[in-house]
């Protein structure tokens, strides 16, 4: 049975000061199955405080994103990434989360120093099986490659490697036609981002985050060919929807959730 989930990035942001204590009340008004917890830089002093009281919320957290910047310091080959690992499995376990999203390459280093990456996966992994994580990689976007690219030399060096695979990403590099590979889907993909994009292949202006509808990707073809390959994991809106004042659109997530619903049926 899939779930939809919510990230908890489309919720909390700088507007509203990322307070995670807004989150138990968003989720009341929030048509989905529970939240995929986006873990930010600025929390790491309190990172057990905060993650202890989002735990008594007792909202249902089957997913922690990782802090983006692990990827960007591995890149640079600084240790500092495999303490920040640990801090963020020590803090999805004590959610109850079972599966991580990692950025293994991120920023504006990005994949220009992929061998390090590469490297780095397996102790990430051993890290996260450690803690009772299934440790999925993104299809963050390049700047030197391209993500499937990279998927393919990871695949290869670990095949046991499991992939969220997100549909903005895949749109920005031209990618979607290349991910309906039925091996890829069997093995690989155990978790999935659903979001729009509106630009053309490689536009940098146009990399936001859309809600479904949005842009141009497919999303009939796409969840086609999910249906086809019996997915069953979870899936997550991550449309950001904070306005000007802090406020949440709950409306548009909502109807994203129905969306989605409907394309899975």
């Amino acid at each position: 049975m899939n779930s939809i989930l919510c990230s908890t990035g489309a919720l909390i942001t700088r507007r509203n000061g990322r307070d995670h204590k807004l989150l138990s009340g968003l989720a009341e008004r929030l048509k989905f199955d529970g939240f995929e917890l986006m873990l930010y830089q600025s929390w790491y002093e309190n990172l057990e405080t905060i993650s202890e009281d989002i735990a008594r919320m007792g909202v249902n957290i089957p997913a922690v994103h990782c802090e983006k910047e692990i990827g960007e310091l591995i890149s640079a080959g600084d240790m500092e990434a495999y303490a920040r690992f640990e801090a963020n499995c020590r803090a999805a376990e004590r959610v109850g989360a079972k599966l991580l999203v990692l950025h293994l390459w991120n920023g504006l280093v990005s994949d220009s120093n992929f061998s390090e990456n590469l490297k780095a996966y397996e102790r990430f992994a051993e890290t996260a099986e450690k803690h009772k994580l299934l440790l999925t990689v993104e299809n963050v976007v390049c700047n030197v490659s391209a993500p499937m690219e990279r998927r393919t030399e990871l695949k290869e060096k670990y095949p046991e490697i499991s992939f969220t695979f997100d549909t903005k990403m895949a749109a920005f590099h031209g990618e979607l036609e290349k991910a309906y590979d039925e091996n890829l889907w069997q093995k690989h993909i155990r978790h999935l981002h659903i979001n729009d994009f509106g630009g053309k292949v490689m536009d940098w202006s146009a990399l936001q985050t859309l809600h479904i509808g949005k842009g141009n990707v497919n999303f009939e073809q796409f969840f086609g060919f999910a249906r086809k390959m019996n997915y069953k994991g979870d899936l997550t809106v991550e449309a950001t929807s904070v306005l000007p004042d802090g406020s949440v659109d709950i409306d548009k997530l909502n109807e994203d959730f129905l969306k989605i619903k409907g394309y899975i049926a």
